[in-house]
C-alpha cells in the first residue's frame, strides 16, 4: 500500500479519547465523535478547510458517540453510519441477540440521532472499508483506509502506554478492557486485524502508531 496519502487528523480529549478526520475527495470522514468534543472537531475541520460529510462510528459506547447529537445538529444532512448490531445499542436496546451470551459492559447512553446507514463487513464508507471487529461490543467494526493502510481500530486495540488488545488487562489503561463484552471474541478480532498488516494503527485511545505489526503481535502474545 502507498503511504502517499495524508495522515489522518487526530482530535483528542485529555490525550485519551480520540476522534479522527480522514481527508476525502468530497470533504472529510469523521471516525467516532468522542464526548464533549463537538466544538473541537468542528474547529479541526475548519482548519483543514473541508466539510465533514460523513460520520463513521466504530461502536455505540458513550465515549465514541457522545458528541454525535451536537455534531448532527450542526451538520444538517451529514451521513451517520454504524453497524446494524450496534445501532440497536445506540437506540438503547441492550437485548442480546441469538448466539450472543454474557454481559454487555461499558456505557450505552444512546443518542437522539438516528443512523442514516447501517454498515456490514465489506462495505465502503468514503475511502474506508468496513471490517467486522466484534468483541468489545457485539457489533464493533474497524475501518481500513485502503489508500494508505491506516486501520481505525476503535477499541479493539488501545495505545496508552503501549499497544494492547482489550481482550487482556493492561495495567496502564484498564478502562477499555473493563468495558469489553466478550474477551475471547475480542482476541480473535485482534488476530484478524493483525492479519490485515496495517501500516498505521489509529486507536480510540492513545496515539497513532506507525508500523504497528510487532507491537500488535506482542499484545496478542
Amino acid at each position: 500500500m502507498s503511504n502517499s496519502q495524508p495522515v489522518p487528523t487526530r482530535i483528542t480529549r485529555f490525550a485519551m479519547v480520540n476522534a479522527y478526520l480522514v481527508p476525502e475527495d468530497d470533504g472529510l470522514t469523521l471516525v467516532d465523535t468522542g464526548m464533549g468534543m463537538a466544538k473541537r472537531i468542528q474547529e479541526a475541520a475548519a482548519t483543514l478547510g473541508a466539510p465533514i460529510t460523513r460520520i463513521a462510528l466504530t461502536h455505540a459506547h458513550g465515549d465514541h458517540i457522545g458528541s454525535l447529537d451536537a455534531l448532527a445538529a450542526a451538520l444538517p444532512g451529514v451521513e451517520v453510519a454504524i453497524s446494524a448490531r450496534d445501532a440497536r445499542l445506540m437506540a438503547k436496546d441492550k437485548t442480546l441477540q441469538p448466539g450472543e451470551s454474557g454481559t454487555l459492559r461499558g456505557s450505552y447512553p444512546g443518542a437522539r440521532t438516528k443512523p442514516t446507514r447501517l454498515l456490514t463487513a465489506g462495505d465502503r464508507i468514503g475511502s474506508l472499508e468496513v471490517i467486522a471487529a466484534p468483541g468489545h461490543t457485539p457489533g464493533h467494526v474497524a475501518f481500513l483506509d485502503t489508500r494508505d493502510g491506516t486501520l481505525f481500530c476503535g477499541d479493539a486495540f488501545t495505545a496508552i502506554g503501549g499497544v494492547a488488545t482489550t481482550a487482556r488487562l493492561p495495567w496502564r489503561f484498564p478502562l477499555a478492557y473493563v468495558a469489553t463484552w466478550d474477551r475471547e471474541i475480542e482476541l480473535e478480532t485482534a488476530r484478524s486485524l493483525r492479519a490485515l498488516d496495517p501500516a498505521r494503527l489509529a486507536p480510540g485511545h492513545g496515539k497513532i502508531v506507525e508500523n504497528p505489526g510487532a507491537a500488535m503481535d506482542a499484545a496478542i502474545g
